[in-house]
């Protein structure tokens, strides 16, 4: 199986990235971050690598989306409680992000979406497992 996950970003603005994402919460294994990336950890073995559109290019011959434009991925994010859904998405916000879609609360599930100064879309969720494994989802 699979024991670590890289989601790889193009962004414009690697500083006004990486500031936007730390007032989020997140932090940034300097090892792997340089003036072109920037390694952001997300939980145990799981990271979102920002680059640079000129360090996206080293990987890939394909035009980079807008992502204010076309969708391009959704990264869903689980969290622990629907108070840590709220309270990653009001700090997006606060720090500058757009909220992509309007809360959706299923019962079993609670979601919030929002975009990065990219435009990249971003959905936390909560969702109660008791539910799920009794089939009521």
């Amino acid at each position: 199986m699979i024991s670590k996950i890289f989601v790889n970003l193009p962004v414009k603005d690697l500083d006004k990235s990486m500031a936007f994402f730390k007032a989020v919460g997140f932090s940034f294994n300097p090892q792997f971050t340089d003036k072109t990336a920037a390694c952001m950890v997300m939980g145990n073995d799981m990271y979102a690598m920002l680059l640079t559109h000129d360090k996206v290019k080293e990987f890939s011959k394909k035009q980079i989306a807008d992502a204010h434009k076309t969708t391009e991925v959704l990264t869903a994010v689980a969290v622990e409680s629907k108070a840590k859904v709220n309270e990653l998405a009001d700090k997006a916000i606060k720090a500058g992000g757009n909220e992509a879609y309007s809360p959706k609360d299923y019962g079993f599930m609670f979601t919030r979406s929002f975009e990065d100064p990219d435009g990249h879309i971003w959905e936390v969720f909560w969702m109660d497992e008791a539910q799920v494994q009794k089939g009521q989802a």
